[in-house]
C-alpha cells in the first residue's frame, strides 16, 4: 500500500474485494489525527471529508496541506474530498486547491438543473486534471460525485426525520433516473437515496437500508455508489450494502459525538488543566475508536 495509488484505483480495488472505503469528516487536525491513526493500525485506505462549513473553519488550502503532508510523509493512501458542495464556484475552489475529489450536491434541485450543474462541475474537473497531467503529474486524478435523492443536510443528533427526506419507496432514487444522471453528467461516483439519512435519530437506530435497491442502482449507474449518512446505520445493513454495491461509506455524526464526549470526559478528569494537547487527548482517542471500528467493519477485518 502506498501513496502512488490514486483514489480511483483504491475504489476499484475495494469493489473487487467487496469492501468499502471509509470516508470521515473532520473540522480540525484533531479529527485528522484520530482517523489517520485508526487507518494506519488497520493498514487500509481512508478518505477525509470536509463539508463547506468544515472547509470554512479549517481552511480550504490548509486541509489540502494537512492531508497531503500525511500522504507524502508516510507514503499512505489517504485522500481528501470536498463533501456536499452546493455551487459550481465552491467546487472550482476545491478543485483549484488540490482536492482529490469533490461532491456537487444538487439533490434538492429539479433533476434537469441537477444534471446541468453536475455536468458543468465534471467538465471543469476534467479540464484541470488534464492540465495537471500536461505539467507532468501523470497520476493526477480528480473524481466528481453527484447526488441523486434528498437525505437531509445536517450531521447532528435528530429529533425527527428531516422534512422531505427520501425514505419512503416512492421517494427513493430510481434506476432510470440514476442511469440518465450518470450518462448525461459523466460523474465518477453517485450517491443515491436508499433509506439513508444524514444525522442520527435520538433514541434508536436510523431507518433500514433498501438493499435490493442498492444492487439495482449499482447495475443501472455503471459507476461506484457512495453511501452518505452512515452514522446510526446497523452493522448488518452496512455489510449487506457493501455486498450489494456500495464502495464508499460516509461517517460524520458519530465522530462529532465522540469528539464532544471526549472533550467533556477530559475536562471532567482534569478540571484544572488548560493545555489543550492534554485535555483534548480523550477526544482524539474517542474519534480514533469510532473510525477504527467502522474501518474494520467496512474492510471485513475480524
Amino acid at each position: 500500500m502506498g501513496s502512488e495509488q490514486t483514489l480511483k484505483h483504491v475504489i476499484v480495488d475495494a469493489e473487487k474485494r467487496k469492501t468499502a472505503v471509509g470516508h470521515f469528516n473532520i473540522s480540525n487536525s484533531d479529527g485528522l489525527r484520530g482517523v489517520f491513526a485508526a487507518a494506519k493500525k488497520l493498514n487500509v485506505p481512508v478518505i477525509i471529508g470536509t463539508s463547506e462549513g468544515e472547509r470554512d473553519f479549517i481552511g480550504v488550502r490548509q486541509a489540502v496541506a494537512l492531508v497531503r503532508s500525511l500522504r507524502e510523509e508516510f507514503g499512505y493512501p489517504i485522500f481528501l474530498n470536498a463533501d456536499h458542495t452546493y455551487s459550481f464556484e465552491r467546487v472550482k475552489e476545491a478543485v483549484d486547491a488540490g482536492y482529490d475529489a469533490v461532491i456537487f450536491d444538487g439533490a434538492r434541485l429539479p433533476l434537469e438543473e441537477n444534471i446541468a450543474l453536475t455536468k458543468k462541475c465534471v467538465a471543469y474537473a476534467r479540464k484541470q486534471e488534464a492540465l495537471r497531467q500536461a505539467q507532468g503529474d501523470q497520476n493526477a486524478s480528480i473524481l466528481v460525485e453527484g447526488e441523486l435523492g434528498y437525505i437531509g443536510t445536517s450531521s447532528k443528533i435528530l429529533d425527527v426525520i428531516p422534512e422531505g427526506a427520501a425514505i419512503t419507496e416512492e421517494l427513493l432514487t430510481k434506476s432510470e433516473e440514476i442511469e440518465r444522471f450518470v450518462r448525461e453528467t459523466g460523474v465518477d461516483l453517485v450517491a443515491p437515496a436508499v433509506g439513508n439519512l444524514h444525522g442520527m435519530l435520538k433514541g434508536g437506530a436510523n431507518p433500514r437500508l433498501n438493499i435490493p435497491l442498492i444492487k439495482k442502482l449499482r447495475e443501472a449507474a455503471g459507476v461506484p455508489l457512495v453511501l452518505h449518512g452512515g452514522s446510526g446505520i446497523r452493522d448488518e445493513d452496512f455489510t449487506s450494502a457493501i455486498a450489494a454495491g456500495m464502495s464508499i461509506i460516509h461517517i460524520n455524526t458519530e465522530l462529532r459525538l465522540a469528539y464532544r464526549q471526549g472533550i467533556e470526559a477530559g475536562l471532567r478528569e482534569n478540571p484544572d488543566e488548560i493545555a489543550p494537547y492534554r485535555f483534548m487527548k480523550k477526544a482524539v482517542d474517542s474519534m480514533e475508536s469510532v473510525a477504527f471500528n467502522r474501518l474494520k467493519l467496512f474492510n471485513n477485518q475480524k
